[in-house]
């Protein structure tokens, strides 16, 4: 054994010692987090999870430019996995090295030297654009920039060493590749730099230090560095929600042994949201998609995940070391760390989970410290004190007589299941739908459609109540799950099987999350539903053209939710001499409408207006009939048209309505 042997065995035992000792306390930290979350089961499905998130990098795909660049660092990390496992070994034993393997040798070194070149090529752009193009997203604070630019350099010296260890090496064998090398770059370089075998291998020994030290040094940097998503990122998207209908996870209101409901700090969040933490790498996807952001209002979904990163690292080292008093505990996650403002600012569009590359769940951390303000410390906007007030007390969140809830059906002949409970299936009109003037003509369009194809329909009239969304995104999960089960005694008193529901608020509840309180139910959104009245030739479309031009606003909760993208723009397609204009933001990248997560009851206070800036996006295409298919979202994008003084040029109008206009008299 050789004295270089005998100080990398040293060097190599301090290093890992030193990194499993971090690790540890990674963990220790992650589990002061005591709310229950079990992300354990199926593990075939979170193993092609980890595939195609993880390892395909789709998600960074969606935008090509950046994606591809960390596409190439990270495969380039993996495949030079090969060449430190190697470098590791000949610190052992110094005349080790892996052509044992054949032709998969000839494949790895080929690719290291390829990748060694792209890698730099892809860091350096990288730098280019934090520093020269000012990409919005990438700008951080001072320490975050300091921090990028120094992973980047590192792994830069990382390719350089490599490949300064790999040109020594062709020149050390006299110009001559090994049996089963194949380094093209390392052999044209090797001849340029130098020009006798003699001195390469005092460079080769350097070079090969040089790389040793950067990779331990790198690996130990990473749990101390915005970076850690380097280890975490796997086994987050490994532990990410499965659920592809993104529902909130219950409180068991039962349990007595809850201290508090919701989350004010670190240690009522779950051992995943802490991973969360860990694994945000502050790339700016999250918060560039943020309807609120947008805007200009406080709300920045990474700062959230940041700030529970921070908050983990000032309170989660003196927690396990049994501390329990001084100043870091007289603040906590909640205010201190993140105000109030910025939790009420969140509209639950799901942009930015949608957009995260690690599967960072912000929502649910979001509504967990809702859930605090809401039920623990009764800390909340007085505007939402009436609306409590009223679901509690007229089973909806504005103040209308809870006796009037079947009015907007007058005249039309509609039964309710007290009628007569016989029908095909039952029509959940939702608040917006028994309440709001505009949106009543929407529900008298569907059930006009649905009697002109002959649908034997019921309605629950005053018997149906809020499906308890607004409740239960506004963080009172007392109040929803009150309505949620009150609904299901309903609904499974009459053997409800089948629901159609023109709004996607309760669409997503009944058809979702009903199913955490024993509700199951077949749940369609109208505009499917109506897609299938067509398809099966019970309702026709007329052959005269409409002589349309519209653009169709995806609703979060229709869309990012539940992936019903087709069917609306099925329906409007459809429509002879409708033409139909996308908006830049359509579909999974479509930008919301300001209303989601109770936001319909809450008063702008800071920022633009989010339906204003959609609303523009909608007149931008020269659209005169803005499409929706969510009564918030028509709400919202009706206030953008008269606030752009546009009503007499541009006209919202649900899908259901645009149907029945273009409807043939002959069905």
């Amino acid at each position: 054994m050789e004295l270089k042997n005998i100080i990398f065995i040293l060097f190599f035992l301090v290093s890992i010692l030193f990194f499993i000792w971090s690790c540890r306390n990674l963990v220790h930290y992650m589990l002061v987090a005591k709310k229950k979350d079990n992300r354990f089961d199926k593990i075939g499905e979170r193993l092609k999870r980890v595939w195609v998130i993880a390892f395909a990098q789709t998600k960074l795909l969606r935008d090509p430019k950046a994606g591809i660049l960390h596409l190439i660092i990270f495969w380039g990390f993996i495949l030079f996995l090969f060449a430190v496992i190697e470098a590791i070994i000949q610190g052992f034993y110094s005349p080790f090295t892996l052509s044992f393997t054949g032709m998969l040798y000839s494949a790895t070194t080929f690719i290291q030297d390829i990748f060694s070149v792209l890698v730099i090529a892809s860091c350096l752009y990288a730098l280019y654009r934090r520093f020269i193009l000012h990409i919005p997203r990438l700008e951080v604070d001072k320490t975050g920039k300091l921090d990028a630019t120094f992973i980047l350099v590192m792994i830069i010296l990382v390719c350089v060493f490599m490949l300064g260890e790999n040109i020594s090496l062709v020149a050390r064998q006299n110009f001559i590749l090994g049996e089963y090398e194949v380094r093209p770059v390392s052999q044209y370089f090797a001849g340029i730099l130098y020009s006798s075998p003699g001195g390469a291998n005092s460079f080769y020994e350097f070079f090969w230090w040089a790389h040793i030290v950067v990779i331990f040094g790198f690996l130990n940097y990473l749990p101390y560095s915005k970076h850690l998503h380097v280890l975490t990122s796997v086994p987050n998207t490994f532990f990410a929600n499965l659920e592809e209908k993104r529902t909130l996870k219950p409180i068991n209101l039962e349990d007595e042994t809850l201290e508090a409901y919701g989350a004010a700090d670190i240690e009522q969040l779950s051992w995943k949201q802490i991973l969360d933490g860990y694994s945000c790498t502050e790339c700016g996807r999250c918060t560039d998609s943020c309807p609120a952001a947008t805007v200009g209002k406080s709300l920045s979904p990474r700062k959230i995940i940041v700030d529970i990163r921070r908050r983990t690292k000032d309170k989660a080292p003196l927690l396990v070391n049994g501390v329990t008093s001084g100043e870091v505990f007289e603040k906590t996650l909640v205010h201190d760390y993140i105000s109030d403002m910025e939790l009420w600012e969140c509209t639950t569009c799901m942009a930015c989970v949608q957009e995260c590359p690690v599967m960072i769940e912000h929502v649910d951390s979001i509504v967990d410290m809702r859930r605090n303000l809401v039920l623990t410390e009764s800390q909340f906007h007085p505007n939402l004190s009436n609306v409590f007030k009223s679901l509690e007390t007229n089973f909806t969140p504005w103040a209308f007589n809870h006796a009037d809830r079947a009015n907007w059906a007058e005249g039309l002949g509609i039964k309710t299941m007290a009628e007569d409970s016989n029908c095909e299936v039952l029509f959940w009109v939702g608040c917006a739908g028994s309440y709001d003037d505009r949106y009543k003509k929407v529900s008298r369009a569907f059930s006009t459609l649905m009697q002109k194809a002959d649908v034997n329909f019921r309605i629950l009239g005053f018997e149906e109540k809020c499906n308890g969304d607004t409740a239960r995104r506004l963080g009172n999960e007392y109040i929803a799950q009150m309505l949620i089960q009150e609904n299901i005694g309903t609904l499974n008193r009459y053997g409800v099987k089948k629901i159609v529901t023109s709004c996607p608020h309760c669409f997503h509840s009944l058809n979702n999350e009903y199913k955490q309180f024993g509700g199951n139910y077949e749940v369609k959104h109208h505009t499917q539903f109506i897609n299938e009245l067509i398809d099966e030739g019970r309702i026709k479309l007329k052959d005269e053209s409409a002589g349309t031009k519209a653009t169709y606003h995806d609703s979060c909760y229709l869309g990012r939710y539940n992936d019903v993208y087709d069917p609306p723009r099925e329906l409007l397609n459809n429509i002879n001499g409708f033409d139909l204009v996308e908006m830049e933001r359509n579909r999974s990248k479509g930008f919301c409408c300001g209303a989601g997560g109770g936001r319909m009851f809450l008063e702008d206070e800071e920022g633009g207006k989010i339906n204003v800036e959609r609303t523009k996006e909608a007149l931008g295409t020269g659209a005169d009939t803005i499409a929706s298919a969510c009564p918030f979202c028509m709400t919202m994008l009706n206030d953008g048209v008269k606030h752009l003084e546009k009503s007499g040029e541009v006209s919202v109008k649900d899908i259901a309505e645009i149907v029945l206009e273009n409807l043939s008299i002959e069905v």
